[in-house]
């Protein structure tokens, strides 16, 4: 089993992909709880409604779906019935009591912040599992999810498909290649939330659904009464909480940088090698609609990232709520950035401005399928400097990076003892980490002082007890 180039380049992200015993020890992938890449593996889904349904449609057409578990069965019922002749559950933990001997891999499409439980729960038992974006709703929860992923050996992947695309991973390299020198500054937006976020006030208590199990859609979050939002709730279409407003909430999502950062981020993450410097400080440089339980309506964030080796810092920007393009430093007033083959409906992209050679570049997600985000580098030549006749014949740079068979396949081949998945914890945890930061500076002022190596805001006090998650009697992390 010799280390190929690209592994030899990431292998510091690989750390702990290897069964016990490493390279050329005797016991078998079989024997280390890894399947045939002939046989199917027997997956189990936490979540059977919203995203959940599209990640069982992923894995189901190659492997087995032995089980489903979700607390609102409303919400399942088009899983529920396609697979009736399945066992079903409300409580994940009941499933994997008594499921769990036939069950190889788990996937997890509940709300943010159950997933790092659910997720635990599951690999501690000896389950690959894949977690939907945003992976985990606190920083403490990345940390912890990482070492469970790594002490339990099991194949994982985040559920940021932008990740697994080819053009993601040609950014990386040809930034890595010093083609457009160095990045100095990355602007991202989005037209999200297009869900409620803002609100002031908590509606009336309503009558829970005879299909919700509310105690466990609560999961280890304080107990509150349940509200559908009253007639008057604009948003009464999602449910106050429920189904899909959820993520508006402090408590329970991670707002517009929860929902989409792990997408629209991940190029410039990967390219510029973000996790191997995480920012020194985070600051809200606007935000509309306060709240003292939502995320504001509107927000800008600022990411200050140290330089890395060769690479400069880097200042983020992160603009949530648009309803067009940001104006952006270096980029000509009216000038759109996007990828022109593939016009999006939606305001949301990156651009990295201000390159240190005369060759400038944007990087672009490019909207394919739904949710899946691609990256493309969109060149900004002079016609005076040269680099016009330069990128006539241009050449991609050798790949380094490993390349995806396509996003479940990606984790589905990981599980069966292949490649770890691009998305893998050791890639995710720490990139969701620093973009949870965000999540922790919009509620409080100011700027944070962030350091990695204690896990520690060591300028806000109160900013502290937001990395952390509260935990409800009966329930535990692990």
């Amino acid at each position: 089993m010799a280390l190929s180039r690209r592994h030899f380049f990431f292998g510091s992200l690989l750390a702990g992909a290897v069964p016990n015993g490493g390279f050329g020890s005797t016991p078998s992938l079989k024997m280390m709880g890894y399947k045939s890449p002939n046989e199917k593996l027997n997956i189990a889904s936490i979540g059977a409604g919203g995203k959940a349904n599209s990640d069982i449609d992923g894995c189901s057409p190659t492997e087995n779906i032995v089980a489903l578990c979700d607390v609102d069965a409303k919400q399942a019922a088009r899983k529920f019935k396609q697979f009736d002749k399945l066992p079903q559950y409300k409580d994940f933990r009941q499933m994997l009591d008594k499921e769990g001997k036939n069950i190889d891999a788990c996937i997890v499409a509940i709300p943010d912040f159950m997933h790092a439980t659910a997720a635990i729960h599951a690999m501690e038992r000896g389950k690959h599992v894949y977690v939907q974006k945003p992976l985990v709703h606190t920083v403490f929860e990345a940390r912890a999810i990482l070492d469970a992923a790594n002490k339990y050996k099991v194949a994982t992947q985040m559920g940021n498909q932008g990740y697994s695309n080819e053009g993601t991973r040609q950014c990386a390299e040809m930034i890595w290649s010093g083609e457009i020198g160095g990045v100095t500054e990355v602007h991202a937006w989005t037209d999200r939330p297009i869900w409620p976020q803002g609100l002031t006030e908590v509606p009336p208590e309503s009558p829970v659904p005879e299909t919700l199990d509310w105690d466990l859609w609560l999961g280890h979050a304080n107990a509150r009464p349940y509200s559908d939002g009253g007639p008057s709730y604009k948003g009464k279409g999602y449910g106050f909480y429920n189904p899909f407003s959820w993520r508006g909430f402090y408590d329970f999502g991670c707002g517009a940088l929860g929902d989409m950062a792990c997408h629209i981020l991940g190029a410039p993450n990967m390219a510029l090698k973000l996790t191997q410097r995480p920012p020194t400080s985070v600051e809200v440089v606007m935000k509309e609609g306060s709240s003292t339980f939502m995320f504001p309506k509107k927000s800008v964030i600022r990411f200050d990232f140290p330089a890395l080796g060769s690479m400069p810092p880097v200042k983020l920007f992160w603009h949530d709520g648009l309803t067009e393009q940001p104006e952006i430093p270096g980029v000509p007033k009216g000038e759109k950035l996007g990828d022109i083959r593939r016009p999006r409906r939606r305001p949301q992209g990156q651009a990295a401005p201000g390159s240190q050679q005369p060759v400038s570049a944007s990087i672009l997600p490019s909207q394919v399928v739904g949710e899946v985000y691609d990256a493309s580098i969109e060149y900004q030549p002079s016609e005076n400097d040269g680099s016009v006749e330069k990128m006539k014949d241009y050449k991609f740079p050798p790949e380094l990076l490993t390349r995806s068979p396509g996003h479940y396949r990606d984790w589905i081949r990981a599980c069966k003892g292949g490649d770890p998945a691009c998305s893998n914890f050791n890639v995710a945890a720490p990139f969701v980490e620093w973009m949870l930061l965000g999540v922790v500076a919009l509620r409080v002022e100011g700027k944070i002082e962030y350091d990695p190596a204690k896990m520690r805001v060591t300028n806000n006090a109160e900013a502290n007890k937001y990395l952390k998650p509260v935990m409800r009697k009966g329930w535990t992390l692990a």
